[in-house]
């Protein structure tokens, strides 16, 4: 049952993600994003990971959502009227398909997905994910953490910029 239930999520969280690339309209394109989004974060639930889940669910299908479509809305951006060439819209399929097959090629010979590290199921059930996110996210990886915030400020003040009306 539980297998069954991945696939379903699995399929429609590729299918929302189609359709946030293949959308004319930003506006249905952010609403799949938030579909995608929900479900990355019941897959998170199936991996016995409810406080990634819930980060997801208010960090990003939350707060980063509302601020794209915030941005859309700014930008004031329309639906594109004309179409793209076939043969551009080949060459970024076969370039997206290879680049694709590429990262699965590597992934399947590297050690990166593999479990590796400290952390098991006996010191969650000790300490909790919270904590040990927490720890880790403050002390090990505090420079992307912060990068990321300066990021966001940065596309902010683009959007703000982008938008300010000639006086």
């Amino acid at each position: 049952m539980e297998t069954l239930f991945f696939l379903i999520v699995a399929a429609i969280a590729v299918i929302s993600s189609l359709l946030v690339i293949t959308n004319k309209n930003p506006i249905n394109s952010a609403l799949s994003l938030i579909m995608t989004f929900f479900c990355l974060a019941t897959l998170y639930v199936l991996l016995e990971a409810p406080f990634m889940a819930a980060i997801q669910v208010i960090v990003y299908a939350g707060a980063i959502m509302v601020l794209i479509v915030f941005v859309i809305m700014l930008l004031n951006i329309r639906s594109e009227s004309g179409g793209r060439t076939t043969h551009a819209r080949f060459m970024g399929i076969a370039t997206g398909l290879l680049l694709l097959v590429l990262t699965v090629s590597l992934l399947a010979r590297s050690s990166l997905s593999t479990a590796g590290g400290n952390i098991n199921s006996a010191l969650i059930a000790k300490v909790g994910h919270t904590e040990l996110i927490g720890k880790s996210l403050f002390t090990d990886f505090l420079l992307p953490f912060e990068i990321t915030s300066i990021l966001l400020l940065a596309a902010i003040v683009g959007a703000v910029v982008l938008s300010k009306k000639k006086l």
